[in-house]
């Protein structure tokens, strides 16, 4: 195994063999990073195909909390494996699905009583939040939030608010979903209690004048944005939230597929605001990096589907059960909530310090370790620069870190690191990081001395 630094041509042979057989096979539409072909994976460290290394800040997009193939993960993954691998949840039931349902009831905020249904991806929570959203109040609106990403099935993907990217050409959508403002702070010239004032007075000027309390279903919200760039709402926000649901009788769904399971520094985001939402969707590190997802909240919501109504043949399978019951001990054990919160004071110090150093380096936000910084044109000019942020992932794959952008115009490096990732590996990452941010802001020193 050798650093990817040392390694004089990225990709390598056999990388670069099955990224032709990649662009021959797969379809266009799926999106890819960098030409990295992964041979093992350990805590967060990933190995290609020619035997390179790389630090991982990716972690699958927020799926690895507990790092790459961890032992306990995996152990209970093979032990369940020699049990039986399916059997559909609908059909025969099995107990690592209720041990799961019982400690993501216990997990989940709410003071009131709770259950669950799982499912196989976060797009497929969302979808049956909205469905039991629609049964329990028999109202047929939804509001969702500028910025957002909740999916890619046709609901969740009616939710989601990055057109150019995910709906081009994919109309026509859900009907009855409606776009609030997400208070994002950055360039707003506000306060955060100004932003958050700002953004419910016009969140309610939306219920009231187009849609009606008595209309609306659901509110779903991301309590931090993911694909939308790592905007955290201010807990006032939040509040304001939660108290005009609760009056109208709307259904509060937060939407954790990212920022749950110790992300942010607290087990769930709303945790922050001191909300709890009516119900939950879940997924991502919640399985350790098998596929499962799920829909907890309260009792009454979840119970208004006639039998029948809610399932699906792979949701909940026993493997990813297995994986999920490990992972969460493991979280619990290790307290992974406040392993973000020094993780992520650690990052967001040294992305405060290039915020001072680099003038590309605009905004740093988010919470624990789910943070970020956005990448603008500099030298007195803070629009969006998605062409230096894609630059410093390049460069940054070029010198061994796996970076994923965010934000509308792509701008935004988050950081979604394996919680479990060593002061070792987070050094040698950041080290990375800062030097593909100072190469970019030499292009852009560049591009400021030719316009002068």
């Amino acid at each position: 195994m050798k650093d990817a630094a040392q390694s004089p041509q990225l990709p390598g042979p056999q990388c670069q063999a099955y990224l032709a057989r990649r662009n021959a096979a797969v379809a266009l539409g799926v999106a890819n990073g960098p030409p990295v072909f992964a041979a093992a994976a350990r805590g967060a460290t990933l190995t290609d195909l020619d035997g390179n290394a790389y630090i991982d800040f990716a972690g699958g997009i927020g799926t690895l909390n507990v790092g790459h193939a961890h032992p306990e993960v995996v152990a209970a993954v093979q032990a369940q494996a020699t049990r039986y691998l399916h059997t559909c949840f609908n059909i025969v039931m099995y107990p690592e699905y209720i041990e799961l349902a019982e400690a993501l009831v216990d997990l989940v905020p709410g003071a009131w009583p709770k259950k669950a249904m799982l499912q196989t991806t976060g797009a497929e929570a969302v979808e049956n939040a909205i469905k039991v959203a629609r049964r329990a109040t028999g109202r047929q609106a939804v509001v969702a939030f500028e910025n957002a990403f909740h999916g890619r099935t046709y609901m969740a993907l009616s939710l989601t608010a990055k057109a150019p990217a995910y709906k081009t050409g994919f109309g026509p959508f859900a009907a009855e979903v409606y776009r609030a403002p997400f208070p994002v702070r950055y360039r707003s010239g506000l306060t955060e209690a100004e932003c958050a004032e700002a953004a419910f007075n016009e969140f309610r000027r939306l219920v009231e004048t187009e849609i009606t309390p008595e209309q609306l279903a659901a509110v779903i919200i991301e309590p931090v944005q993911g694909e939308g760039g790592f905007h955290a709402a201010p807990p006032a926000f939040l509040q304001a939230l939660r108290a005009y649901c609760t009056q109208h009788g709307i259904v509060l769904i937060a939407d954790e597929i990212q920022s749950g399971f110790c992300r942010t520094g607290e087990w769930f985001a709303t945790q922050h605001g001191g909300i709890e939402a009516d119900l939950y969707t879940l997924a991502k590190s919640m399985g350790g990096g098998l596929p499962i997802a799920a829909l907890v909240g309260r009792a009454d919501l979840m119970d208004a589907p006639a039998v029948g109504g809610l399932g699906g043949t792979y949701g909940g399978n026993p493997l990813a059960c297995a994986a999920a019951l490990a992972t969460i001990a493991v979280m619990r054990r290790e307290d992974y909530a406040a392993r973000a919160r020094d993780l992520g004071g650690r990052v967001r110090a040294r992305f405060t310090d290039w915020a001072g150093q680099y003038g590309i380096v605009g905004d740093v936000r988010g919470l624990g370790a789910m943070v970020a910084f956005e990448v603008v044109r500099g030298n007195g000019d803070d629009s969006p620069a998605g062409d230096l942020a894609a630059h410093i992932v390049q460069a940054a794959y070029q010198g061994g870190l796996v970076l994923v952008k965010a934000g509308f115009y792509g701008n935004v490096i988050r950081f979604l690191a394996p919680l479990s990732i060593t002061d070792e590996e987070l050094a040698r990452g950041l080290d990375i990081l800062g030097r593909a941010v100072a190469d970019a802001q030499r292009i852009a020193d560049a591009r400021a001395s030719q316009a002068a």
